[in-house]
């Protein structure tokens, strides 16, 4: 069975083997065990296994920027939170405008210039507001 820490990195392939909707669950799993708070639970673990699955893919920005947040002081999970807030941004933005000025090349392509942008320093600032 596929557990969960954010702090160290699944098996990439053990990680993708699984179910997506196994993910998802032991991704909620380790926040109820860790009593984390959340408005959102399944939307919150929906994002981590994003991000997960995108260093498991070796997204290159993503799997480049993990290290570099951690290197700056986050936590393995909070820089998962740091990616994902670029994300969720990124998710937000093209939900909201004109879909025809975003063909799938352009979008990856923003949304890995924009996590290789990324810093500690960005997302903490972001986090106090």
């Amino acid at each position: 069975m596929l557990t969960y820490d954010p702090e160290n990195p699944p098996e990439p392939d053990e990680w993708l083997s699984a179910d997506e909707g196994e993910r998802i669950m032991v991704v909620q799993q380790w926040h109820k065990q860790a009593r984390v708070k959340l408005p959102n639970e399944k939307a919150h673990a929906v994002f981590h296994v994003i991000v997960e699955n995108q260093i498991a893919e070796n997204l290159e920005s993503v799997a480049r920027a993990v290290p570099r947040l951690m290197q700056q002081g986050l936590s393995r999970h909070d820089a998962l939170h740091a990616v994902g807030w670029v994300l969720a941004s990124y998710i937000h933005e093209l939900l909201t405008s004109d879909k025809k000025s975003n063909d799938q090349d352009h979008v990856h392509a923003r949304y890995s210039a924009e996590v290789e942008r990324l810093s500690a320093k960005a997302w903490q600032a972001q986090a106090q507001e």
